[in-house]
């Protein structure tokens, strides 16, 4: 049976420059003055910088959320340095490449930085079979959901949205995001229960 592609999800690559675009198109406004813009660069940048300081530090787990900080105070420290003709993710990838460094240098033995820093094209990628795996199984699940708890879920669990920008984009009150969230993440949490 030949397999027919899905036309409505981007490749790793395509997805790539999809974030590449996005990313550059916030922080160019947070540049110009857009606050909500800015801050949803930093959220949408702590949220790859974190998956690439877990793969790194995955035996020191607890070091993550200190060094994810490190390297979004420099971000925002040398934004002004960024060129907008350069690529952002190569400059975040370099900054936080140089956090992590620094922190092996003071902490961890020697011959471990090589083990850690090898692949410096994981940044962004997401072409890892677990995390496509991973992405296609949480896109099955949210669709046992009604689409109010789903929506909710993905905004503020996913993406990063705050409980007050759900509720503006869902043209619902922030108590009735809340529910929705509590709610479909008990009945996710119950389907998997029952699949076990």
């Amino acid at each position: 049976m030949q397999r027919i592609p899905n036309r409505d999800k981007p490749n790793g690559n395509a997805r790539n420059e999809l974030i590449e675009v996005r990313l550059h198109a916030l922080l160019l406004q947070g540049l110009t003055g857009d606050e909500a813009a800015y801050r949803d660069f930093l959220q949408a940048t702590a949220t790859y910088l974190r998956a690439f300081l877990r793969r790194r530090l995955s035996r020191w787990p607890d070091e993550v959320e200190d060094l994810l900080q490190e390297s979004l105070l420099a971000i925002h420290n040398q934004r002004m340095t960024y060129d907008p003709n350069a690529p952002l993710t190569a400059w975040l990838y370099a900054i936080a490449k140089y956090k992590l460094i620094d922190w092996l240098r003071r902490y961890a033995r020697r011959e471990m930085q090589n083990d850690v820093l090898d692949d410096e094209n994981e940044l962004f990628s997401t072409a890892d079979a677990d995390a496509h795996e991973a992405q296609r199984d949480l896109g099955k699940l949210l669709e046992l959901l009604p689409e109010q708890q789903r929506a909710a879920i993905m905004h503020t669990k996913i993406d990063g949205w705050s409980v007050r920008e759900t509720s503006q984009a869902l043209n619902i009150s922030e108590a009735s995001v809340k529910v929705a969230v509590h709610r479909g993440l008990k009945a996710l949490a119950e389907k998997l229960r029952s699949k076990s």
